[in-house]
């Protein structure tokens, strides 16, 4: 391996490691106000979210209906309250049945 692939995966562990680090040395022992407490827990989602919206448009090649269909009874499923192994399962349930059916 060149050398450039060393300094390369150093410079991606010190980019990862610290946003790690920072909160863990200088947070420890404080309590966080409880609007920055809320944006953080909701971060996660809203990745999630973010990452699953445009795959939801290309699922199907040509057929926005299907990825629309699948979104719907997710969607449904997380808003009843259902866990997310239930929601996953079902929204391919349903995607499964409408395959058969279309």
């Amino acid at each position: 391996m060149e050398q450039w692939y060393w300094w390369m995966i150093l410079g991606m562990a010190i980019v990862t490691y610290i946003p790690r680090a920072f909160p863990l040395t200088f947070l420890e022992g404080r309590e966080l106000p409880p609007i920055v407490s809320g944006v953080l827990r909701n971060i996660p989602f809203a990745v999630l979210g973010a990452l699953i919206f445009p795959a939801i448009l290309f699922v199907q090649e040509g057929n926005l209906l299907f990825g629309f269909i699948g979104a719907v009874a997710a969607f449904a499923l997380a808003f009843a309250g259902a866990n997310v192994i239930i929601v996953v399962m079902g929204s391919i349930a349903v995607l499964a049945i409408y395959s058969l059916i279309g």
